[in-house]
């Protein structure tokens, strides 16, 4: 996990309104404080309307953090839709080794950026079917719970036990059983190339 040597995390989050965008940052702030770091999100200013372009930020460290600035150079990029990718410059500012995740089943020629990669090789490019995987357990193809289970377990800023917290107080009942669903699988997927996925709660079995 996160240590209290690594400098500051800077999290941008692009999506469309009413996908979740600003939850998503919410989780990953609250699940990092439960890791006893200090963490805030919030929204970009401009259009809330639905289908319109947004964006969310977190921040995360191990000190107070006392800026309140729009994140312009991100080291996480979380891409909710992947239809903003040629519409939106989502890539502005990046810092030179930031981990890229972006929500398709799609590959990264395939969403035409091929030539993105080739040009920054130190940045790190994912794709994750996270609507699919939302899909299965809500029935409903909203990305953010799983995208942001898939960033943690590259990331490792928060466990998938302290993420499943944040849903769980975040979503009361049923709808937070079937979240947390959603982020074990997403969060175990991710990690099946580097080892075995532990949790101390079984709500539900990746598949």
């Amino acid at each position: 996990m996160f240590s209290c040597d690594d400098l500051m995390i800077h999290i941008r989050i692009h999506g469309r309104g009413g996908q979740g965008v600003v939850t998503a940052a919410e989780l990953l702030s609250y699940a990092a404080f439960q890791e006893g770091l200090y963490a805030q999100a919030f929204p970009s200013f401009g259009s809330e309307r639905m289908g319109a372009p947004v964006m969310a930020y977190c921040r995360i460290d191990s000190h107070p953090i006392r800026s309140r600035e729009p994140i312009y150079h991100p080291d996480g990029l979380l891409i909710q839709d992947s239809t903003l990718l040629h519409h939106v410059n989502v890539f502005d500012g990046l810092a030179l080794d930031a981990t890229v995740l972006i929500n398709s089943t799609r590959s990264l020629e395939e969403l035409g950026l091929g030539g993105f990669t080739v040009s920054h090789p130190e940045v790190h490019v994912m794709t994750m079917a996270a609507s699919d995987i939302s899909m299965r357990h809500l029935r409903r193809p909203i990305a953010n719970v799983a995208l942001v289970a898939g960033y943690a377990a590259l990331s490792k800023i928060c466990s998938l036990d302290s993420l499943m917290h944040a849903i769980t107080e975040r979503f009361p009942g049923q709808l937070g059983v079937l979240n947390v669903k959603v982020a074990e699988e997403s969060y175990c997927r991710m990690e099946e190339n580097t080892g075995r996925c532990f949790s101390t709660r079984t709500l539900g079995s990746p598949t």
